[in-house]
C-alpha cells in the first residue's frame, strides 16, 4: 500500500530493530507514525487505532493476536474496512520492496506535513492525538545538537517508551548525527539494575531520566560505575533540587540538564544546564530553546509584570498543529500568538500558572 504526507501510520512494536525499522520507513515514505504501545489496554489500543484512521498497522508477528482481538485490524486476509497488518519481523514484507532511495520530492513532502502523532491521556477523558510537523521536531533536534554537540563516538541510550516523545529525540538526534543507538531490551527501562548494566556494558555517553526514575537509579548506582556518562538530561516531571545534588555528587563528571516541554509543543521548550553551585531554591525551566518563544500571560493575554502570576503560553516553531479530530479543543488550547509577525502564528495554553522573576543568569 502507498502512502503520503499526513497519512498515519499506526506501528505497534516492543523495543527492538524492527521498531526503528518502521519508523524510519513510515518517515522515509512521507507519511507520519502513530506509535501504539503493546502494553496499552486493548480497549486503548482500538480506540488509538480508530482514531487516527491508520489504514496500515506495523508490527511483529507475536503482537498480531493482541491487535486482532481490538476489532480495528481483520482476523483474516480481506481488509473488512479495518487497517491492514504488515509484520516487520516477516523477510516477505520487505522482498518486492524498491531499493532506491525516496526523494522528499517524490513523497511531496515539507515542514508543515506531520511527522508523528502522539496520544497523551490528559487528566481527564479520551486520550488526545497531538499532530506535530516536521519543522517543529528538526527545530528541536537541530538546536540539541547545537547545545550537546553528539558525535559518532558517542552512544545513546534508548530506553524512554515510543509513545512518550522524549523517544523522539533518542531515535533521532541520535541517528542524524552518526551515534551510535542502543536500544534497551523490552521493559528495562524500569529496572534500575539492568540500565546500569546496560550502561556499563556499552559504554552510554548520553541517557534520559524522568527524575522519580533518576531517584530510584542513583539508589542502585554502585561506586565508580556508569563513567562513560558524559550528558544526561531530566525531562518530564519537576526536578527537585536535592535530586540534582544527588546526582552530581554521585557523578561528578556529568552534564545534568533541566528541560521542559509538553507534548504540543515538539517535545521540548525550554532547558537548564544545573548548577552544582546552587545550595537553595527549586531548579529552574531554564529559557527557551531555539525559535520559541515563552509568555506568561494574564487572563485578556497581555504580559504580566515580575512577581504576578500568570498563564504559560508557547509560541514559535515547535507548536504542535493542534490535537486530532478536535476541532473545538485545538481552538481552545492552540490560539492566535498576537506577538508574532507571522500572520498565522499561534501560541499553544499550557493550563500552566506561575510567577514571573528575575532571570537567574
Amino acid at each position: 500500500p502507498v502512502v503520503g504526507p499526513d497519512e498515519r501510520v499506526a506501528i505497534c512494536v516492543e523495543r527492538s530493530l524492527e521498531m526503528v525499522v518502521g519508523l524510519l520507513g513510515i518517515l522515509k515514505a512521507g507519511a507520519a507514525y502513530v506509535p501504539v504501545d503493546p502494553e496499552y489496554p486493548q480497549d486503548r489500543i482500538a480506540y488509538v487505532l480508530q482514531d487516527a484512521g491508520a489504514r496500515i498497522v506495523l508490527t511483529q508477528r507475536h503482537l498480531q493476536t493482541l491487535l486482532q482481538g481490538t476489532g480495528t485490524v481483520p482476523e483474516g486476509d480481506g481488509d473488512n474496512g479495518c487497517a491492514r497488518i504488515l509484520l516487520l519481523d516477516d523477510e516477505g514484507v520487505y522482498a518486492e520492496q524498491p531499493t532506491e532511495n525516496i526523494g522528499k520530492d517524490e513523497t511531496g513532502q515539507s515542514s508543515r506535513h506531520l511527522a508523528y502523532v502522539i496520544y497523551t491521556s490528559g487528566s481527564t477523558g479520551l486520550p488526545k492525538g497531538v499532530m506535530n510537523e516536521h519543522r517543529g521536531i528538526v527545530n528541536r533536534l537541530l538546536w540539541m545538537q547545537q547545545e550537546y554537540a553528539l558525535t559518532p563516538e558517542d552512544r545513546v541510550l534508548q530506553k524512554t517508551a515510543f509513545s512518550f516523545d522524549v523517544s523522539v529525540w533518542e531515535f533521532f538526534w541520535t541517528l542524524q548525527t552518526g551515534a551510535r543507538l542502543v536500544m534497551a531490551r523490552p521493559g528495562g527501562h524500569q529496572d534500575p539494575a539492568y540500565l546500569g548494566q546496560a550502561i556499563e556494558t556499552n559504554g552510554i555517553t548520553t541517557l534520559h531520566f524522568v527524575p522519580s526514575m533518576l531517584q530510584v537509579f542513583l539508589s542502585h548506582l554502585k561506586k565508580g560505575q556508569c563513567r562513560s556518562v558524559r550528558r544526561m538530561v531530566c525531562s518530564g516531571e519537576e526536578l527537585p533540587l536535592a535530586l540534582q545534588q544527588r546526582c552530581q555528587e554521585r557523578l561528578p563528571s556529568v552534564r545534568l540538564d533541566n528541560l521542559y516541554g509538553p507534548t504540543e509543543a515538539a517535545v521540548d521548550v525550554t532547558w537548564w544546564s544545573c548548577d552544582p553551585a546552587q545550595t537553595e531554591g527549586r531548579v529552574p525551566i531554564g529559557r527557551p530553546i531555539a525559535n520559541i518563544r515563552m509568555y506568561v500571560l494574564d487572563e485578556q493575554r497581555q504580559p504580566v509584570p515580575l512577581g504576578v502570576a500568570g498563564e504559560l503560553y508557547i509560541g514559535g516553531d515547535g507548536v504542535a498543529r493542534g490535537y486530532l479530530n478536535r476541532p473545538e479543543l485545538t481552538a481552545e488550547r492552540f490560539v492566535r500568538d498576537p506577538f508574532s509577525e507571522e500572520a498565522e502564528a499561534r501560541m499553544y495554553r499550557t493550563g500552566c500558572l506561575l510567577y514571573t522573576s528575575p532571570s537567574p543568569r
